[in-house]
């Protein structure tokens, strides 16, 4: 199994940026692809950014430009940097990974963390 465990949330304003992390611990050696996801209160969980194993990543339109991530390989750690963030950035952020290639659908993913909230006024 693989256990992922994000922190980093915070409150910030328009503007501003914030850093989350998502250590992963277990049989990370069957991971081959890590992502972060978020979910507004009353909306579906969405994708935001994803990172393969051949080192590819990949972004939702809405952050293009704004968020990247990054993946630590010694220490199994997934990092989002977050810049320029909008009030419409504001949710539950949540870190996954699965042992195949990326999705953009939630329901490819059984593995996640406990989640980190972002919000920004």
């Amino acid at each position: 199994h693989v256990q992922l465990v994000e922190s980093g949330g915070g409150s910030v304003q328009a503007g501003g940026s914030l850093r989350l992390s998502c250590a992963a611990s277990g049989y990370t050696y069957r991971v081959y692809c890590m992502g972060w996801f978020r979910q507004a209160p009353g909306k579906e969980r969405e994708g935001v950014a994803a990172f393969d194993s051949d080192g590819t990543t990949s972004y939702a339109d809405s952050v293009k430009g704004r968020f990247t991530t990054s993946l630590d390989n010694a220490d199994n750690i997934l990092y989002l940097q977050m810049n320029g963030l909008e009030p419409e950035d504001t949710a539950m952020y949540y870190c996954t990974a699965r042992g195949g290639a990326c999705y953009t659908s939630p329901n490819e993913y059984k593995v996640w963390g406990q989640g980190t909230q972002v919000a920004v006024s």
